[in-house]
């Protein structure tokens, strides 16, 4: 077997050690393709004969193989759609907590010491402005308040008799007795004489015209006491008086306010509409000035506080929108406005507060419940652009945006600054305001793609 192979293969170079004769020009055959080319038979059948398969096979992959001058052609551009690049900015909606607080709470607690004789209400009962919850024992307020009265009706009357003057009857009695004083006098001094005489004849001694004088000396002053008082009473009080009793009078009158007031205050009453959220006291129990007695919050009006994060600190002011949401009120949902900022932080979670005040809360939402807030914080930069959502590419953990130049599409990395719904907030240092950017087509776009804009 062995000998007859190498004589086929010898047959073989010695058969095309063989040249064709020379053709003419016109006789030389046309070129063949090379992709159609086929093995000659004999070689086949070499092959074949020297179990040369896998060489054969080797030749067939060759010989079908395209040859380097076939040429490719290059894809068609692809259609696109682009938009003008506009700079802008946006909010970006930051999560928040809180808590409902009651937007007025009120401890009601006596302004006098006392003894609860009854408390009126109950905690969940409604009261109105100026109605009484609770009333303290009066029995001492009354007490002083009688006293006072008393004491004002005296002062009273004491400016009415200065003011009038003396009744007509005093002075007619302070005139009889000024008569009366004078005779006494006369008689008085006519006893001094006949005794100063007799003491010079010296029937009497000098002791008995002492005595006489005296006697004399009395009567007169008497008598210049009554005149006194007649005029007195005839002249009426001075304005001094007056004024000065008009002073006490005024003085009584205030302690019979202050009586009165101790007197009202004995019953504990609602400084405002609202509901009783708690109550401290039973009949019986003795309470002191500033114990608590009821608690009452305004149910029209609630505050509700929420924090911040440290971040966030200076970027919040009155006026910003805030969307509110309750888990307990799944079906209730309000977008207001932050009403103030408090500035300082708590001390042990270090974040700042807000509020915001409701007038008219729902009936459900109480004090102490959670609050959830979507707050709308703008976004401080001036390299951001507002693009439709659709002009952004998802590839891996990367967005994409495809800009437009010369019919090439330019690929840039961007990062989204906040999501606006159907337009996103994107920045990229790369981009200008007047650019061409794609929004219809991006998907599967390389860089440097050719691309045909069908705006």
């Amino acid at each position: 077997m062995s000998k007859e192979v190498k004589f086929e293969i010898m047959t073989s170079a010695n058969l095309s050690s063989q040249q064709p004769p020379e053709l003419e020009p016109e006789q030389q055959p046309q070129k063949t393709n090379p992709k159609k080319s086929q093995l000659p038979g004999w070689l086949l059948a070499v092959l074949l004969l020297g179990g040369g398969g896998a060489g054969l096979w080797q030749v067939l992959i060759a010989n079908s193989a395209p040859t380097a001058d076939s040429s490719t052609e290059a894809p068609p551009p692809r259609s696109v759609e682009t938009v003008v690049l506009t700079s802008g900015t946006g909010d970006r909606q930051v999560r928040l907590l809180g808590q409902v607080e009651a937007g007025e709470r009120a401890t009601l607690s006596p302004q006098l010491d006392g003894t609860i004789q009854s408390v009126l209400v109950r905690e969940g009962d409604r009261v109105t402005p100026d109605m009484t919850v609770a009333v303290l024992d009066d029995a001492d307020a009354q007490l002083a308040l009688a006293a006072a009265q008393a004491r004002l009706a005296q002062e009273r009357s004491n400016l009415t008799r200065l003011q009038i003057g003396t009744r007509p009857e005093i002075i007619a009695q302070r005139e009889a007795e000024l008569n009366a004083a004078r005779t006494r006098e006369l008689e008085a001094q006519d006893n001094l004489v006949r005794v100063s005489e007799l003491t010079e004849r010296g029937a009497l001694s000098q002791r008995d015209l002492i005595e006489a004088r005296a006697a004399a000396d009395a009567v007169r002053s008497e008598k210049y006491r009554v005149e006194a008082l007649l005029a007195e009473a005839q002249a009426g009080a001075t304005q001094e008086e007056i004024d000065a009793q008009q002073g006490l009078v005024d003085a009584a009158n205030a302690a019979v306010g202050q009586a009165q007031l101790g007197m009202q205050r004995t019953e504990i009453t609602a400084a405002f509409s609202g509901i009783v959220q708690s109550r401290e006291v039973d009949p019986g129990d003795y309470v002191e000035v500033s114990d608590p007695v009821l608690t009452i919050v305004r149910d029209r009006t609630l505050d509700i506080f929420l924090e911040l994060p440290e971040s966030l600190s200076g970027q919040v002011a009155p006026g910003m929108r805030v969307t509110l949401n309750a888990r307990a009120l799944s079906d209730w949902q309000q977008e207001t406005e932050i009403t103030a900022v408090v500035p300082t932080a708590d001390t042990a979670s270090r974040r700042q507060l807000v509020r915001v005040s409701l007038d008219n809360p729902p009936p459900r939402l109480l004090p102490g419940m959670a609050i959830q807030a979507s707050l709308a914080v703008p976004i401080d930069s001036t390299d951001t652009f507002v693009v439709p959502r659709d002009a952004l590419t998802r590839r891996g953990d990367v967005w994409l945006l495809f800009v437009v130049e010369n019919d090439q599409a330019q690929q840039l990395e961007v990062e989204i600054s906040a999501d606006l719904g159907q337009e996103v907030v994107i920045a990229n240092a790369e981009l200008r305001a007047g650019q061409n950017i794609v929004v219809t087509g991006g998907d599967g776009l390389t860089n440097d793609a050719a691309v045909q804009v069908v705006n």
